[in-house]
């Protein structure tokens, strides 16, 4: 998926959220498959499990059968049709998580030849704000940040200023 494209912005304020917010050495499941922020996790001294790949709509057992302190969802809320239902069946009593924002200026993203890789919503922040507050979960901290490509054109312009990602961290009620 990165072959090409490897997010170094987007991994270093991550990375930094990250080390604002949860202790190095804690126990974390992050949702999705192993990946290369998986191992910029490991690298920075946390304990990662990730899950399996399984479709987290149908199967929540990774994370009410987890022993994690905190559970991480890099991008990973947009591309579930409920994501309330696994928010809600978190055992952890920390979230990390982020989402791409929705954009006025393009559609959603959908790629035509990988089903796993297409997003059912792309949130406002205030939608995602709601969806945690209803899933029992706190935000104690958020940020909001932009996503520049290296490209000519209109959507590029206005990508220098208009915040893409949105990460926060929350604490179960």
């Amino acid at each position: 998926m990165y072959e090409k494209t490897f997010p170094n912005k987007r991994y270093a304020i991550t990375a930094r959220f990250l080390k604002n917010t949860v202790p190095t050495g804690a126990e974390i499941l992050d949702l999705g498959v192993s990946n290369p922020f998986s191992e910029i996790m490991k690298a920075e001294g946390y304990s990662v499990t990730n899950t399996g790949g399984e479709d987290l709509d149908l199967d929540t057992s990774a994370v009410k059968n987890t022993n994690a302190e905190v559970v991480t969802a890099f991008e990973i809320f947009e591309h579930l049709l409920a994501p309330y239902q696994v928010l809600k069946d978190i055992k952890a009593t920390k979230l990390v998580a982020s989402i791409p924002l929705r954009l006025w200026f393009a559609p959603a993203y959908r790629s035509k030849t990988d089903m796993w890789d297409r997003h059912y919503h792309e949130f406002e922040d205030w939608q995602f704000d709601w969806l945690l507050e209803k899933s029992g979960w706190e935000i104690k901290k958020r940020e909001k940040f932009t996503h520049p490509v290296k490209k000519i054109g209109f959507r590029p312009l206005l990508r220098l200023f208009t915040p893409r990602y949105y990460i926060v961290y929350a604490e179960r009620k």
